[in-house]
């Protein structure tokens, strides 16, 4: 009885074996099966509605040859394989059962119900629901599409990794980089080199060395020499070109669409120039917003034709790619250079200083609180002395970008120094804020360093 019961067990213990084996065969039937020997290997051909099963993978296609030794099935016409939720359809594959993989050189389509994914050549990795496509590599979700040379995409934890030539597009931007990592189901992606974000509906374009957008919070921060462009064309033709660079800018496609650049930013717009470390720019309002921050030492400054501009805050508000208004505020004070002397410095500093433009040309400025100002005078284009002046409130009028009259209000006092007095004192005559910035960026020298700038 002991004898009979050892061999019962043996004989469970073999056939559990030879099904731990089994598991891993492949399996295929089909409508005719036909046996042969090629190259000293025994083959299998199926024909006709051929069905492939390995554990929870199963294939269907028109043509099998399986080569029973190695465990692998060349697969012919109208592939489609699948597992769980996935699907890959292609014309012709071939299946490693050993590795639990399959390979197709010709166009390969997977889903998994949540991405359709395409690509000319493709291997799947059943193990690890891994997938690794290359060449015209094509990804699609509802959101976004993403484009490149070479893709590995992780059904689980749907993260794709794009290498070369990459571009992803969703409704308002179009990201392109040597390569991407998106997390598809947090909307989040990380691209790296040579990156450059586009805004079609505000025509600007961001250029960097990494980036990283979070999609359901509408926000991106680019970093590396990060630099944006925009160049409009306003309704007379004539082109407008913003650029700005900074050291890092975060862009938000929420309500607020503005873009905030910070440490070291530089500003080119037409003839306006800012240098700060911090600048916010309000697109849909059109409107730069810099200022100064708790550790700063220098306050923000900024150049508009000849004059130099700096202020605790100073506010740029833009109509039709035009200078409408700029507004400084805290401390605020205007340099003026004359083109012919350049010893002589118009100055004028108060709490807070407005200037108007139309058709980018000031018409007019006024200053408010506690106003200072030195103006040097001119008779026939000859110097003719000096004027001191304070007052609670002044107003500038200008005419063809020179000032045509000066208005003063509120304890208001003034003194006139003549030539012969000044002729040779005149660096002497400075307000207390008074401080010439060499610094101003050389907009042909920073266009010239832009990447990518003529793509």
């Amino acid at each position: 009885m002991t004898r009979f019961r050892n061999s019962i067990i043996s004989m469970l213990l073999f056939c559990s074996s030879l099904t731990a084996q089994d598991e891993g065969r492949l399996t295929i039937v089909g409508d005719s099966l036909r046996g042969s020997v090629l190259n000293g290997e025994s083959i299998r051909e199926i024909f006709g509605n051929v069905v492939m099963t390995q554990g929870d993978v199963k294939v269907t296609c028109r043509k099998a040859i399986q080569y029973i030794a190695r465990n692998e099935a060349e697969l012919i016409g109208n592939v489609v394989a699948t597992q769980d939720t996935i699907i890959i359809n292609t014309s012709k594959a071939y299946y490693f059962g050993d590795e639990k993989y399959t390979y197709s050189d010709d166009t390969v389509y997977l889903n998994d119900g949540h991405i359709n994914l395409q690509a000319r050549t493709g291997y799947y990795y059943f193990d690890d629901k891994r997938a690794e496509f290359l060449n015209d590599v094509l990804l699609r979700d509802s959101l976004n599409t993403l484009s490149s040379y070479k893709l590995v995409y992780f059904n689980d934890p749907d993260k794709a990794v794009a290498v070369g030539k990459v571009k992803i597009v969703d409704s308002s931007s179009t990201i392109s980089a040597d390569s991407l990592i998106f997390m598809r189901e947090e909307d989040i992606s990380f691209a790296y080199s040579d990156i450059r974000i586009s805004y079609p509906r505000n025509n600007i374009i961001i250029t960097g060395g990494y980036l990283m957008d979070r999609g359901k919070e509408k926000y991106t921060t680019i970093t590396l020499n990060p630099v944006l462009t925009q160049i409009d064309t306003s309704e007379s033709g004539t082109i407008d070109t913003l650029v700005v660079l900074a050291d890092m800018m975060e862009a938000y496609q929420d309500s607020t669409k503005r873009l905030i650049a910070t440490d070291s930013v530089k500003i080119i717009r037409g003839n306006f120039y800012s240098l700060s470390n911090i600048s916010v720019f309000y697109r849909a309002e059109d409107k730069i917003f810099t200022y100064k921050t708790e550790n700063d030492t220098d306050q923000p400054v900024m150049w508009y034709d000849n004059s130099q501009l700096t202020g605790d805050s100073i506010c740029v508000k833009m109509h039709e790619n035009k200078i409408d208004i700029i507004d400084i505020k805290g401390d605020s004070f205007i340099l003026t250079f004359d083109d012919n002397f350049d010893d002589r410095y118009n100055q004028i500093s108060g709490e807070e200083t407005k200037m108007f433009f139309t058709e980018n040309s000031l018409v007019k400025t006024e200053v408010l609180g506690n106003v200072l100002s030195y103006y040097f005078l001119f008779e026939e284009n000859e110097p003719n002395g000096l004027l001191k002046s304070s007052s609670e409130k002044a107003v500038l009028l200008f005419q063809d970008n020179a000032i045509a009259d000066v208005k003063l209000y509120g304890s208001i006092k003034s003194e006139f120094h003549p030539e012969n007095l000044i002729k040779d004192r005149t660096g002497e005559f400075t307000l207390p804020s008074f401080k010439i910035n060499y610094n101003k960026p050389n907009k042909n020298k920073i266009i010239s360093e832009i990447p990518n700038w003529n793509n």
